[in-house]
């Protein structure tokens, strides 16, 4: 059958074309929040790939390549031990010190390094940043997935150093706890590396005040000395059970060196943190997420 002639406008006469716009967007505009969290799970293959592919390369400068991130924490924590635990004697009084001491420099070196890798996941990748589309955040999570993956050589160390300590201590069923106080300290890395992602996108100089704060951090985290110095001082004292990372490793401590139970209190504590820190974080990185890449 031919074609219907399609009708044309008499000349001298203008034709109207109307255009439904309800569900046209501006391009890049930041969406929902609950929008936002379903595109990270979407972009769970691009995080895991982008974790994995960058762990070959972080290492790969050196002579001794992973050796070192086992190298790294053993030599912390012998330096720590030298100074604090035979200069000062901090270590008097705590049963099975070098365990105790290993525990707190390798879990707390997790947090740490988690913690100063994510905060530059977007500034130090504004040339993906600028040049495609997705959810900012991914970058930040995939850091911390990396660091976590990296983190598993040295998990295995420390455990096998508190085996072959002359205080070996017993495996027991608590060992297993290890397991979610790990699943829970790594989202609390997250919520605190996207709060600090969006500092240093902003303010790139607070990076070098990052190192600054762990240092005070650590001092205050009882690594290498027992909260019970300070037994004369309660505002101390409730300051150190209120830190999260305090709570981390003395449920890594109890369960690991003492065969105990932590007490209640330092999960109730450190899973407040985590929900709160993870909650802020991603929303303050996520009203800033139209911003990241942009020119100075």
């Amino acid at each position: 059958m031919p074609e219907s002639p399609v009708p044309q406008a008499a000349p001298g006469t203008t034709t109207q074309v109307r255009v439904d716009g309800g569900r046209l967007g501006r391009v890049g505009a930041r969406p929902g929040l609950l929008q936002y969290i379903a595109s990270l799970w979407a972009f769970r293959h691009f995080i895991l790939f982008d974790s994995r592919s960058r762990i070959a390369g972080a290492t790969s400068m050196n002579a001794l390549g992973r050796a070192w991130l086992v190298l790294n924490p053993i030599l912390d924590g012998t330096a720590y031990f030298l100074v604090f635990g035979l200069l000062l004697g901090t270590g008097r009084g705590i049963p099975n010190f070098l365990g105790y001491l290993i525990v707190g420099v390798f879990l707390f070196r997790y947090t740490t390094q988690a913690m100063v890798a994510g905060s530059r996941s977007i500034s130090g990748n504004l040339s993906i940043v600028r040049a495609f589309r997705f959810p900012r955040a991914t970058l930040t999570i995939a850091t911390n997935i990396r660091e976590l993956l990296l983190f598993g050589p040295t998990l295995v160390t420390m455990i096998l150093l508190v085996l072959v300590l002359p205080q070996a201590e017993t495996i027991t069923w608590r060992w297993l706890l290890l397991v979610p106080l790990l699943a829970v300290q790594t989202a609390f890395n997250i919520g605190l590396s996207l709060l600090l992602a969006r500092v240093v996108a902003r303010w790139p100089d607070v990076a070098n005040l990052i190192s600054f704060g762990t240092r005070i951090w650590l001092y205050l985290s009882a690594v290498f000395f027992s909260v019970d110095r300070f037994a004369s001082h309660p505002v101390m004292v409730t300051a150190m059970h209120l830190n999260p990372m305090y709570c981390v490793l003395d449920i890594a401590r109890q369960s690991l060196l003492y065969g105990r139970d932590a007490e209640p209190a330092r999960w109730l504590v450190l899973l407040a943190w985590t929900a709160v820190v993870l909650a802020v974080g991603l929303v303050v990185f996520w009203q800033a997420e139209e911003k990241y890449g942009e020119e100075r």
